[in-house]
């Protein structure tokens, strides 16, 4: 609809409220909150790691995303424990993971693979105290 006088002219414009934009920003709404909530799950989840001499056993437990299989647990014993390993990788993206290699499984992540806080001295000091503890030797890949 138009208005128009002698000094004056309107003219609406329809704009940008279509039903279109409407539905791609309900979508973006949906799917920024699934993000948040994974975000928040995994910021929540956590977990622990018991190393129990006197019973030789090792226990790995961690919370991971809601569902079916939310819970990890993990356990061991302190023989199958081959060695202690440190990845150290710098650059742009420097990554500083603390492993544990079990005969027959393979390498079982300590620390989280995105943790980028640890210095290499505290990664080594942390898998120092971990190997004399346990008994087993480090390696550094």
């Amino acid at each position: 609809m138009n208005w128009r006088s002698e000094h004056v002219w309107v003219e609406l414009l329809k704009g940008s409220r279509k039903r279109g934009n409407f539905f791609w920003a309900c979508i973006l709404f949906l799917g920024s909150l699934g993000f948040l909530s994974v975000g928040a799950s995994s910021y929540l989840g956590s977990g622990y790691d018991r190393f129990d001499r006197k019973e030789g056993i090792v226990r790995i437990f961690r919370w991971g995303f809601p569902g079916i299989k939310r819970r990890v647990f993990l356990q061991f014993l302190m023989r199958d424990i081959k060695s202690i390993r440190i990845q150290v990788k710098e650059g742009l993206y420097p990554r500083r993971i603390l492993y544990m290699e079990i005969r027959g499984q393979g390498v079982i992540p300590l620390t989280r693979t995105d943790e980028k806080f640890f210095t290499p001295r505290e990664i080594e000091q942390k898998a120092a105290e971990l190997a004399y503890f346990l008994r087993v030797p480090i390696e550094v890949f």
